[in-house]
C-alpha cells in the first residue's frame, strides 16, 4: 500500500499556516481536481481530490491538527496506538462534501444545475472592421456579411421533423444529468455527469429535422448594416445587440461584437481624443513669421506662425481633434513646428546667408548667448 503523503505537503502549506491559508489552499485544489471538472481523467482527479479533502478535514480542525502534528498519520490509525479513533480514517465517515462545497462555492458542485430545458441565449460572434482614420473620427455606417446561426424555419427551432416533437429523456427525466453516489472511506461521494442518453439536453429527438439535423439552428450568411460611432479608437469594440447566433428553446440571440482596427494616417497621430501633427517650415518662415495652411481632419486652416518661432514649438488648434464618444465635445490638435535647414545651396545663396549672419547682433540669439555665458563661467 502506498505511503500517505504529509498533509501539509498535500495542501502546499507550512505547518504554521493559518486556518484561512489552509482553507484557501484546499479551495484551490478542490476546484482544480473536482471530478466534474476533469472529465478526461476522472479517476486520477478523484484520487487527488480525495487526498486533498482528507488533508483539509484534519488540518482545518484544531483538535485533529494538534493530534496530527504530534503523532502524524498514526493519530488516525486505530491499530497504531495513536490514541485517536473515530469512524473510518478517524472520523471521515459521513463527511458531507455538499456542505463544504456549499460553504466554498455556493453549492456550485453537485448542487443545483442549470435546467437544460430553460431558454438558452445564443453565442456572441466577433467580426473585424477596418476603418480609415477619418471614419474612426467621424463615425460611419458599413454593410458587412456575417455567418451566424439562425433558427431553422423547417422545424421552427425544435430540431424535430414536422409532425413530431422532442421527447423527455427517460434516463434523466429531463434534467440532462445523471447523479451517482459512491461510498468511500471518506463518506458518500456524489458526482454529477451529463446524461449519456440525451447528451445533457434533457430531451431526445427520435425524428430529427432534415434541414438542421436536429440542431434547431442552421448557419447562414447574413448582411448587417452596422453603425460605427464617432470617436471610436483602434482596439475598441462595438456591440450590435441581437445579431449574434440564435438562441435555443426561446432564448434571445447573442450579440455581434465588432473588433475595430484603424489604419494609420499619413500625417496625423491620435493620442486619446487629441491629434498630433508635425509641420515643417523654412528657416526664413520661422525667423520672419508666416501665415501657413495647416491640415486638420476638417480640412485646411490658416495659422500665423509668429516671428522668431523656435524649432519644436507646439501650438494648439482648439476643437480640431477627435469627437468624443457620445458627446458633442472634441479634443484638440497639437502642431509641432519643424524648422528645416536647406541643403545643397549655391555660392550666391551661401554668400547671402554669410552676409545676413554678419549683420545680425549676437544678442538676437538667446540660446547661443546663454550657452556661451555659461561656458565662459565654466572655464574661466
Amino acid at each position: 500500500m502506498a505511503e500517505k503523503r504529509d498533509y501539509y505537503e498535500v495542501l502546499g502549506v507550512s505547518k504554521n499556516a493559518s486556518p484561512d491559508e489552509i482553507k484557501k489552499a484546499y479551495r484551490k485544489l478542490a476546484k482544480k481536481y473536482h471530478p466534474d471538472l476533469n472529465p478526461d481523467d476522472r479517476e486520477g482527479a478523484e484520487a487527488k481530490f480525495k487526498e486533498a479533502t482528507e488533508a483539509y478535514e484534519v488540518l482545518s480542525d484544531a483538535e485533529k491538527k494538534q493530534k496530527y502534528d504530534q503523532f502524524g498519520h498514526a493519530a488516525f490509525d486505530a491499530t497504531a496506538g495513536g490514541g485517536y479513533s473515530g469512524g473510518s480514517y478517524g472520523g471521515f465517515d459521513g463527511f458531507d462534501m455538499g456542505d463544504i462545497f456549499s460553504s466554498f462555492f455556493g453549492g456550485g458542485f453537485g448542487g443545483q444545475r442549470t435546467n437544460p430545458n430553460a431558454p438558452q441565449r445564443g453565442r456572441d460572434i466577433s467580426y473585424r472592421v477596418d476603418l480609415t482614420f477619418e471614419e474612426a473620427c467621424f463615425g460611419t455606417e458599413k454593410d458587412i456579411t456575417v455567418n451566424h446561426l439562425e433558427k431553422c424555419t423547417s422545424c421552427n427551432g425544435t430540431g424535430a421533423e414536422s409532425g413530431s416533437s422532442p421527447e423527455t429523456c427517460p434516463m434523466c427525466h429531463g434534467t440532462g444529468q445523471i447523479r451517482s453516489v459512491q461510498r468511500t472511506a471518506f463518506g458518500n461521494f456524489q458526482s454529477v455527469r451529463p446524461c449519456d442518453s440525451c447528451g445533457g439536453k434533457g430531451t431526445i429527438i427520435k425524428n430529427p429535422c432534415m434541414a438542421c439535423h436536429g440542431e434547431g439552428t442552421v448557419r447562414k450568411p447574413k448582411k448587417v448594416r452596422v453603425k460605427i460611432p464617432a470617436g471610436i479608437d483602434d482596439g475598441q469594440q462595438v456591440y450590435v445587440r441581437g445579431e449574434g447566433d440564435a438562441g435555443s428553446k426561446g432564448g434571445p440571440n447573442g450579440d455581434l461584437i465588432l473588433e475595430i482596427r484603424v489604419r494609420r494616417h499619413k500625417l496625423f497621430v491620435r493620442q486619446g481624443y487629441d491629434i498630433l501633427c508635425d509641420y515643417p517650415v523654412s528657416f526664413v518662415q520661422a525667423t520672419l513669421g508666416a501665415e501657413v495652411q495647416v491640415p486638420t481632419i476638417d480640412g485646411k486652416v490658416s495659422y500665423n506662425i509668429p516671428e522668431g518661432t523656435q524649432p519644436g514649438t507646439v501650438f494648439r488648434l482648439r476643437g480640431k481633434g477627435v469627437p468624443k464618444l457620445n458627446s458633442n465635445q472634441r479634443g484638440d490638435q497639437y502642431v509641432t513646428v519643424k524648422v528645416e535647414i536647406p541643403k545643397g545651396l549655391n555660392d550666391k545663396q551661401k554668400d547671402i546667408l554669410r552676409h545676413f549672419d554678419d549683420n545680425v547682433d549676437a544678442s538676437k540669439y538667446r540660446q547661443r548667448k546663454n550657452f556661451f555665458e555659461k561656458m565662459r563661467e565654466l572655464f574661466k
